[in-house]
């Protein structure tokens, strides 16, 4: 049985966070964080989030972040919390006046996605610095809730000539029939979408990058959207309707299922 506590739980460089602490990330928006789902105390692509966390903040702030000590303050915030199971965000940010990183540890209820199609609206925005991921995206947000308003589940984010980026929260892959293929553009590596090209690469059935545009969608028979709560198809961009592949999404889901687990 899962235990978990129900409200959000917040821990700063390990120990549970005050107001005061709190106004760190309310007022410093310069910074970064990383997403996932804690199944049993453990962590799909744990390396991967670890790595993430290292390069940004060695770009933004110029220092390392260990991981070994990230991994253990994940694992105190579980305690902290009580939880097994659990959504954990690891935050970094640089206090004014500090010369040092401060990482922020947040734990809440897990998300368990249903793998429902989705349907997207693209947007013309493209996110500045996108390999780098960070909190309070105005434009994302924005975007996304623009979308969702239309009737749509997420927005699809386009560069200038309708190349295809990736969605508000999400990264988007495509099916030719033959091949998984990423758009090649500006975006985050999601650590999904990065256990995706390695696993499909171990099963010999290795994806590409290819520019996609939004009038060159009808070259694929499918979509699907990837983020840290799971994998899902796409139904539908904007007025192009896509069938759910079941072939490819159970490739996918055995894929995802394979990638290995590390212990926080």
């Amino acid at each position: 049985m899962t235990i978990f506590a129900p409200d959000l739980y917040v821990e700063l460089d390990g120990r549970p966070a005050t107001g005061d602490d709190l106004r760190i990330p309310a007022f410093a928006s310069y910074g970064h964080f990383t997403a996932m789902q804690v199944r049993d105390r453990t962590v799909r692509g744990l390396a991967l989030h670890l790595d993430r966390l290292d390069s940004a903040n060695r770009e933004l702030f110029g220092l390392p972040l260990d991981g070994e000590h990230v991994r253990e303050l994940i694992g105190h915030a579980l305690d902290g919390a009580g939880a097994q199971d659990a959504s954990v965000r690891v935050h970094a940010f640089m206090p004014p006046d500090s010369a040092a990183t401060v990482p922020m540890v947040t734990v809440r209820e897990p998300v368990h996605a249903d793998g429902a199609p989705q349907s997207l609206m693209s947007v013309p925005f493209a996110r500045s610095v996108p390999h780098i991921k960070r909190p309070g995206e105005f434009c994302q947000i924005y975007y996304g809730q623009q979308a969702r308003r239309a009737g749509f589940d997420e927005a699809l984010l386009t560069s200038p000539g309708g190349m295809v980026t990736e969605g508000s929260i999400t990264n988007i892959g495509f099916w030719d029939g033959a091949s998984v293929v990423w758009p090649d553009a500006p975006a985050l590596t999601g650590i999904t979408m990065a256990l995706l090209e390695s696993g499909l690469a171990r099963a010999d059935r290795p994806s590409v990058r290819r520019g996609v545009t939004l009038d060159g969608l009808d070259a694929y028979r499918a979509a699907f959207v990837t983020n840290s709560q799971g994998i899902a198809p796409v139904h539908r961009i904007d007025d192009t309707p896509f069938a759910v592949d079941e072939d490819l999404m159970d490739l996918l889901g055995q894929v995802y299922e394979g990638a290995p687990r590390d212990a926080v």
